[in-house]
């Protein structure tokens, strides 16, 4: 099916809301990638969210140049094209993207869109992620306020990270004390304040709970998603104190990030706390990879011209053990539908 509409992404992320699940989000670098999620999404009958960092969009644009606004573009428009052949419905989003990006990245892409919404066509992405971690709270939610307003002229939706996710993520490193793992009920508090909850534009908030980027096993890291809970019970009683609205309880959508590792209860506390929305970078990449060391390693011959002979073209034609890769991947998308409960969930 086509991109979702602006309209289309907006009722996904309501449907998520409303039915207590979560849609993976999944970063790509590549059309293999992408390929694998959209082969993924469609095994499980999920809809699902495509989505390209600073790094990723480095890669798409080529490696001997710099021009990640240029590759964020070419992943939408190869991305834009390709959905179209599959029965599941994809949104288009931009992951992590720093202060010192901004200028490069975002900023480009939203005046690409703003072109594309006067012309009378929708945004090129339903979604772009602002993330200030790095600066102060009040600096992070200013440019959030900033912002807002052109997402909501452009019917997209801003993504912004209201705590700090530690480990490091595309030359986004985070270190310092736990506590700062940990969003608090003040800090969101001071967004809201800014920010609203969907007047001035929809946004979504990643909250921290002891999240950390990268590779850790079960338990190496302490995760609090109950924390979430607490946090959506505060702004719900402040700005919602005689709501008999049962929305009103979950007041903001919320946004996983640093999930690798996560046990199957921890992802399943997010998603009952306002997680509509879940982040799957590392084990996707390992998934993918893992595939092809096996193809590698266990044709060892077929890939090397052994002897002066010129080894088996159907073993090193990438597209072997590329459909191998992308089948590999696949199947770790369609876990983390079935962990986020989205399998099963596609609209169209």
């Amino acid at each position: 099916m086509p991109i979702a509409t602006p309209e289309q992404y907006a009722e996904m992320l309501d449907k998520a809301k409303k039915g207590g699940f979560a849609y993976p989000a999944i970063n790509v670098s590549s059309s293999s990638t992408i390929n694998a999620v959209l082969q993924g999404l469609t095994e499980a009958g999920s809809d699902g969210i495509l989505q390209v960092t600073t790094g990723g969009a480095d890669y798409f644009a080529g490696q001997s140049v710099k021009a990640r606004a240029s590759g964020a573009l070419a992943f939408a428009a190869f991305a834009t094209e390709v959905a179209k052949n599959y029965p599941i419905t994809v949104a288009l989003h931009t992951d992590h993207c720093p202060k010192d990006a901004l200028d490069g990245f975002v900023m480009p892409l939203i005046e690409a869109s703003e072109a594309e919404v006067k012309a009378g066509r929708n945004p090129i992405f339903q979604s772009h992620m602002w993330d200030g971690s790095a600066v102060p709270l009040a600096e992070n939610i200013e440019i959030a306020r900033e912002l807002l307003p052109r997402m909501k002229n452009i019917n997209a939706i801003l993504e912004v990270e209201i705590g700090v996710v530690g480990g490091e993520e595309d030359g986004v490193q985070h270190e310092g004390s736990n506590d700062a793992l940990y969003t608090t009920l003040g800090d969101v508090e001071q967004a809201v304040e800014a920010l609203g909850l969907g007047e001035q534009g929809r946004y979504m908030a990643a909250l921290t709970f002891g999240n950390v980027h990268g590779v850790y096993k079960p338990g190496n890291v302490k995760l609090r998603p109950e924390l979430l809970k607490e946090i959506q019970d505060g702004i719900a009683a402040r700005y919602f104190p005689n709501s008999a609205n049962g929305t009103a309880a979950l007041p903001l959508d919320l946004v996983f990030h640093g999930g690798s590792g996560s046990t199957d209860e921890e992802i399943a506390t997010a998603v009952a706390n306002g997680v509509i929305k879940m982040n799957i970078d590392t084990d996707t990449q390992y998934a993918y990879s893992r595939s092809v060391a096996d193809s590698v390693l266990k044709n060892y011959d077929g890939f090397l011209k052994v002897d002066g002979e010129v080894g088996n073209k159907k073993i090193y034609d990438p597209r072997a053990w590329g459909k191998a890769a992308e089948t590999a991947m696949a199947k770790r998308v369609v876990e983390a539908t079935q962990q986020l409960g989205s399998a099963g969930h596609s609209g169209r």
